[in-house]
């Protein structure tokens, strides 16, 4: 978790290796993102090439060793990186609508790639203090409690992102984590946008 505009985008591509979420400088996550990184490695070779294929990749099915897969497009698999982005703009709005309301209802999302670990983890809206759109006077609560509802969970980790340009001590990300996790033995605190120092 982490602020808005805090540079998740920008953790979730250094994880995953290639750029695929939603960039933007007010609210773009609205919704929990459950990504799923699967290791290609492990399967058989000849999973990469079967399955139907989305948005007319045609040409570059046979070699592709990348893709993603959504649970609400059942069966398709997008080998374009930035279709993936695309999709999950089009499925905030389709659940969220289009003036920046948040919605609980989780995108799901795996991509398979030899070149991730597997893992899975969740991307959360950034935590806002102020409501713009048609978002409701209570959204830093609606967020906040969202947050909680996934960070509670003694399993997790929490990944508290926060800019380099703001007061690590005002951190809204460490702030939350230290309410479930006060000795900080599953938060990892990850410092973005070190070019703005």
């Amino acid at each position: 978790g982490g602020s808005q505009s805090a540079g998740k985008s920008s953790v979730l591509a250094g994880l995953v290796g290639r750029d695929f979420a939603p960039r933007g400088n007010n609210v773009v996550t609205r919704l929990p993102l459950l990504l799923r990184l699967v290791n290609t490695s492990e399967h058989d070779a000849d999973q990469s090439v079967s399955g139907s294929v989305a948005s007319g990749d045609d040409e570059r099915k046979a070699a592709a060793v990348e893709w993603g897969e959504f649970a609400h497009r059942p069966n398709e698999r997008f080998y374009n990186f930035d279709e993936i982005s695309a999709e999950i703009m089009r499925e905030t709005e389709r659940v969220a609508g289009k003036n920046k309301n948040i919605s609980s209802k989780p995108i799901a999302l795996q991509i398979f790639s030899p070149h991730v670990l597997n893992l899975s983890l969740v991307d959360l809206p950034g935590i806002t203090k102020v409501a713009v759109g048609d978002q409701p006077s209570d959204i830093e609560h609606q967020i906040r409690d969202m947050v909680l509802g996934y960070i509670s969970n003694p399993n997790s980790i929490i990944v508290a992102v926060s800019p380099a340009n703001q007061d690590i001590a005002n951190s809204e990300a460490l702030k939350i984590a230290r309410e479930v996790d006060p000795y900080g033995l599953r938060t990892l605190g990850v410092v973005t946008k070190l070019d703005l120092m």
